[in-house]
C-alpha cells in the first residue's frame, strides 16, 4: 500500500511541476515588438521633409511607453502609449499626438503627428 501511495504522490508532483512550467506567456507581455523594422519611412516639419524607401526604425519599450528611433536623420518619436488590440497587436493611444501607430511582431505602420511634426512608416522585419 505504501508503494502505491508513493507512486501516486510522485505522479501528482510531476503533474504540478509540468503545469507550473506551462508556456502560456502572451507575446504581447514579452517585447516581441521591440527591435528593428525596415522599409519606407518619412518625416515632415517646418524645416525638414525627409522620405526614405530603405530606412529603418528601432523600437524600444521604456516602462509602459514605446520609443521609435528612425534612421536617416529623422528625429525620434518617444513616449508613445499603447494598448493591446489583440493577442499580437498593439495600437497607440492617448493624447500625446494624433494619428495611429500599429505594431505586431512582423509589421510596423506609423501615421502620427505631434506638435506640428509628422512621422510615417511602413516597415517589416
Amino acid at each position: 500500500m505504501k508503494s502505491i501511495l508513493r507512486v501516486i504522490g510522485v505522479l501528482l508532483l510531476a503533474v504540478v511541476l509540468f503545469a507550473s512550467c506551462s508556456k502560456d506567456t502572451d507575446p504581447a507581455d514579452v517585447d516581441v515588438f521591440a527591435g528593428t523594422f525596415k522599409g519606407k519611412i518619412g518625416y515632415v516639419d517646418d524645416e525638414k521633409n525627409i522620405s526614405q524607401d530603405n530606412g529603418s526604425v528601432f523600437v524600444t519599450k521604456v516602462g509602459t511607453r514605446y520609443d521609435f528611433r528612425f534612421s536617416d536623420g529623422i528625429p525620434d518619436l518617444t513616449g508613445v502609449d499603447f494598448e493591446k488590440k489583440d493577442d499580437n497587436t498593439m495600437v497607440s493611444i492617448g493624447s500625446s499626438g494624433t494619428g495611429l501607430i500599429t505594431i505586431n511582431k512582423d509589421k510596423l505602420v506609423i501615421g502620427f503627428a505631434r506638435n506640428g511634426r509628422s512621422w510615417t512608416a511602413d516597415c517589416g522585419r
